[in-house]
């Protein structure tokens, strides 16, 4: 059982520079053909500082920026139980290349369901950029197996 004791905890704040190829590539990827996310005029034309991140790449950024897996390490929980149980982003303000973000994460509770065979831990995130903006509230659910 993951211990409770953890509810509370704040991981040390993840920085993480955001590229123009990256966010590029994402919006590749999932099909998405707005120039704002592909070419640097067109988003400057529309009053962004550089190229624009699509709305989901934060949850990607925030995984490649290590807080996930350092909170997994630390709980001391089995990487082949893990589940992806829940996401949601309130956004501020856009994340645009060339921002550098702070992901500051906090366990925000830990909790289990069917007699222990679930787990469940539940993470906040606030995420700011260089220029101390409040860009996003992330907030995730990681489900442990114990079946």
């Amino acid at each position: 059982m993951i211990d409770k004791k953890h509810i509370g905890y704040a991981a040390p704040t993840t920085v993480w520079e955001v590229e123009k190829g990256r966010i590029r590539f994402f919006a590749e990827v999932i099909g998405e053909t707005n120039p704002i996310y592909l070419d640097e005029a067109a988003a400057k034309a529309a009053g962004y500082r550089n190229v624009v991140a699509p709305p989901t790449f934060i949850f990607g950024a925030e995984s490649d920026s290590g807080v996930r897996m350092k909170l997994l390490n630390m709980l001391e929980i089995d990487l082949r139980k893990v589940l992806h149980g829940e996401q949601r982003f309130d956004y501020h303000t856009p994340v645009c290349a060339g921002d550098t973000l702070r992901f500051d994460t906090r366990i925000a509770d830990i909790y289990d369901k069917k007699g222990g065979a679930l787990e469940f831990v539940v993470n906040d995130t606030k995420v700011t950029n260089q220029l101390r903006e409040h860009v996003a509230d992330l907030h995730s659910v990681i489900v442990v197996r114990h079946v």
